[in-house]
């Protein structure tokens, strides 16, 4: 028989990308969202109609209740809430809310249902502090220095709690930044490809950014997510780091962009000292050895690869416009 998946937050880059790597395998898909009408990803993937969309506000402790009861998943994927770093520090309240909460009803809905559901919570890198030289990996200590990274902190223990005191099967991928086309434009990758592919078809303005020597390590939204599937496949539930290894800096970032338009992205980036960050993550870096070992995933796009199909889909979609 065919496994039922709950995946909360279906909408955006992951949980798109997730319901379609679902169906592929044969599931039965469930999803959740605040606003049903905001399924553009599902769209693009053209999986819409085969999808169950739900609405659900995870601060609502009855409403996740209700949803869990209707499903009865086999596999739930809590991908929800507020997700970007810059707006967190705007909106404090609604990011640790969405994260907070939603994940404990989650994981209470799935206590008072006997337990049997598989859980997986997405967790951050941004949990982690400036890792330098040196991989963050599972018994890294975290050091969250943005709301949003505190949220996903006390998600993370909310899981580990429930796994170690309720048996339930729940873990967390502590999964560092990773990029597609489906990338909402609140998030600098799409707002650095959207620039170069204008100014290459004539636009004259100047891209506004912070700093450009923070280095990320930068994945591929579509394997981070076998990564989640494979997590929950294994005979015991664990949390695992996801993530390439290498970190590149957002200079290098905005440079192959630009390479990939024909143009030298000196001439058409500024640094906005408004845009900088008091208390910036310089460099984030992640050790998912545990994961190749026990799940088999290794990350295999490279930067390059990310940014140039990224430039493509973009370029693409703005043909398709004129």
């Amino acid at each position: 028989m065919s496994k039922t998946a709950l995946i909360c937050g279906v909408s955006g880059q992951d949980g798109s990308l997730l319901a379609k790597f679902l169906l592929e395998k044969g599931y039965q898909v469930f999803g959740t969202s605040r606003a049903k009408k905001n399924l553009s990803n599902l769209k693009k993937l053209g999986i819409e109609t085969q999808i169950s969309v739900l609405s659900l506000s995870l601060t609502d402790a009855h409403q996740a209740l209700q949803v869990m009861e209707s499903v009865k998943p086999d596999e739930v994927y809590n991908l929800a809430g507020q997700s970007s770093v810059g707006l967190s520090f705007k909106q404090p309240v609604e990011t640790i809310e969405s994260h907070v909460l939603g994940t404990l009803y989650l994981l209470e809905a799935i206590r008072n249902l006997g337990g049997y559901t598989r859980f997986f919570n997405a967790g951050s890198g941004d949990c982690f502090i400036d890792t330098g030289k040196e991989a963050a990996n599972e018994a890294t200590p975290f050091s969250p220095r943005s709301p949003y990274a505190v949220a996903k902190v006390a998600a993370f223990f909310e899981t580990k709690n429930y796994r170690e005191m309720y048996h339930i099967y729940a873990c967390t991928g502590i999964m560092f930044n990773h990029e597609s086309p489906l990338r909402p434009e609140s998030f600098v990758t799409k707002k650095i490809v959207q620039a170069a592919c204008r100014i290459a078809q004539g636009s004259k303005e100047k891209l506004k950014l912070g700093n450009l020597t923070i280095r990320r390590d930068w994945g591929w939204a579509e394997e981070y997510v076998d990564a989640m599937w494979r997590m929950l496949q294994q005979d015991k539930a664990e949390d695992f780091v996801i993530a390439t290894g290498q970190s590149h800096s957002l200079e290098d970032f905005v440079a192959k962009a630009f390479q990939a338009v024909g143009l030298d992205w000196k001439e058409h980036v500024e640094v906005d000292e408004s845009l900088l960050r008091e208390h910036e993550v310089l460099e984030s870096k992640g050790d998912a050895g545990k994961a190749k070992e026990k799940l088999g995933w290794v990350a295999r796009k490279k930067l390059q690869g990310i940014v140039f199909d990224m430039i493509q889909s973009e370029k693409n979609i703005m043909e398709t416009n004129e």
